[in-house]
């Protein structure tokens, strides 16, 4: 029997014979003679079980203009797929192959372009584009014997694959060790953040290589951009570097375990933070979150963790950032302060500081203003810089035990050490200057939440599936919405009261 797409051809064949020869038979020799152009179109695309014994369900594809479009809901190999299509013409094509419906298979990873021609000669194009799962690169971890990762300092040991998809190198099964990180993330939220170390150095969803990545849960931000969008005003400022990030899917021993954001690690390195080999990454800290084996010291304001190099107490490298950052206070909080040459202005990054202050306070980060994730860093005959950027999940008012949660208000203003400076109307002059330029980029901002709410619009859903966030209270949300779409909006419509109001404010300074 001839399939359903090939007696089609053959009677649309025959029509069109019909209509010419009918229609020639009644001209006059002095009429001019009419071509009838044949119809091409594909008219149905579908992926069926019956064909494809590894979906769950049919999937219909959606056929707009030139473009056939769809989602297939499972996280399987979409390399081998029989799709079943109807179509008007004589052939159709892939690759100059000729194709079968529900039998001829395609591999759809990415755009595969299908070519109908008709007996004249004329043809039309159409690319299929198909969503596999969610359409983000799928991550899957496999421990030793499937042990459970239930420990933040205890390293279990195990394998990784990344499928990056269409816009992102594979990584082939490769050794790792995993344990669990963060504060309250970690011990508050279900769903848990991880620390995941390579055995070889190596590229992560186009990111430089090195072993040590971190998995961000984003539990309690049900947008999961915050810190992605804090990055991004990171990308714009004069920071020397923010992390990079991108999402994924996260199966664990097989099991979905979520939506994650990978980024690279705040640590030394020349690929990170780099410190040209004797340089200092520093952290404001609180002494409950401590490691043991952490090295720190106080200022007359904070405790300030030494995060690299590795350091003894009283060693001369300790003395020395311990001095340096010491004097930096003491000349801040003296009557020379102001001074352009023996001021705080001898000791501290000036562009870094207020940078690192502006997106701080653009984003009312909840963490900024004294508490920690407060990453400063210093070479050795250089000036103290504030950054790298750290820690937003609890940033753009998603907060409900602090003034950080309002559009309104100052908040990283009353950290100690920018309290004071200011006081300094040349401070005051640069940061008013330099908030012009992020808010110039206000629209850029609110695309990129646009961006990545259009990304995740999948992966929300599979996210919130096995979760079950969206519509409830999750600490320390101010405010619940039954939708995702909802919760982009209160984060869209926060940022650009929160741009107004400092607009407003720092014009009145």
């Amino acid at each position: 029997m001839k399939s359903k797409s090939v007696k089609n051809s053959l009677f649309n064949f025959l029509k069109l014979s019909i209509l010419i020869f009918a229609f020639n038979a009644c001209n006059n020799e002095n009429e001019p003679e009419i071509i009838v152009v044949e119809n091409i179109e594909i008219t149905e695309f579908s992926f069926l079980t019956t064909n494809n014994p590894t979906l769950i369900s049919n999937v219909y594809l959606t056929i707009e203009g030139n473009k056939i479009s769809g989602r297939i809901p499972q996280n399987i190999d979409v390399s081998q797929l029989a799709p079943t299509f109807e179509f008007n013409g004589t052939t159709i094509l892939v690759n100059n192959v000729s194709q079968l419906s529900a039998t001829t298979k395609n591999d759809f990873t990415n755009i595969v372009t299908y070519i109908v021609k008709a007996l004249n000669g004329s043809q039309i194009t159409y690319d299929v584009d198909i969503t596999k799962f969610t359409g983000l690169p799928v991550i899957y971890l496999t421990t030793d014997n499937n042990a459970p990762i239930d420990s933040k300092d205890d390293y279990i040991e195990g394998d990784v694959i990344i499928e990056g998809g269409r816009n992102f190198s594979n990584l082939e099964n490769s050794s790792m060790k995993i344990r669990g990180r963060g504060n309250s993330t970690w011990y508050v939220h279900p769903k848990k953040p991880y620390q995941l170390k390579l055995g070889d150095e190596g590229e992560v969803l186009g990111m430089p290589e090195e072993k040590k990545w971190l998995f961000l849960a984003e539990y309690s931000d049900k947008t999961m951009m915050r810190n992605s969008i804090a990055f991004e005003m990171g990308y714009l400022s004069n920071l020397d570097w923010t992390p990079e990030s991108d999402f994924a899917e996260v199966f664990i021993n097989d099991n979905y375990n979520g939506t994650y954001n990978i980024t690279q690690k705040v640590e030394e390195g020349a690929n990170r933070v780099n410190l040209e080999g004797n340089g200092y990454l520093l952290e404001i800290d609180q002494l409950d979150r401590l490691d043991p084996d952490d090295v720190f010291f106080y200022t007359g304001n904070f405790l300030i963790n030494i995060k690299a190099p590795d350091l003894t107490y009283d060693s001369t490298e300790y003395n020395y950032v311990k001095n340096l950052l010491n004097e930096f206070e003491s000349v801040l909080n003296s009557d020379q302060f102001k001074d352009p040459t023996n001021g705080y202005a001898k000791y501290i990054d000036i562009d870094s500081f207020i940078d690192w202050y502006l997106i701080s306070e653009i984003t009312k980060n909840v963490d900024s203003k004294d508490f920690s994730s407060i990453f400063l860093n210093v070479i050795p005959g250089e000036k103290i810089k504030m950054g790298p950027l750290w820690d937003f999940d609890l940033a753009f008012g998603n907060v409900d035990y602090a003034d950080s949660e309002y559009a309104e208000g100052f908040w990283v203003k009353d950290h100690k050490w920018y309290a004071r400076l200011f006081e300094d109307e040349a401070f005051v002059t640069k940061v008013k200057a330099r908030f012009e330029y992020f808010s110039e980029n206000k629209e850029f901002i609110l695309d990129k939440m646009d961006f990545y709410a259009n990304q995740l619009k999948w992966s929300q859903q599979e996210n919130d599936m096995v979760w079950g966030t969206l519509g409830i209270y999750v600490w320390p949300n101010p405010v619940v919405y039954n939708t995702y779409e909802e919760e982009v909006n209160h984060l869209k419509s926060w940022y650009s009261e929160r741009m107004n109001w400092l607009e407003n404010t720092f014009n009145s300074l």
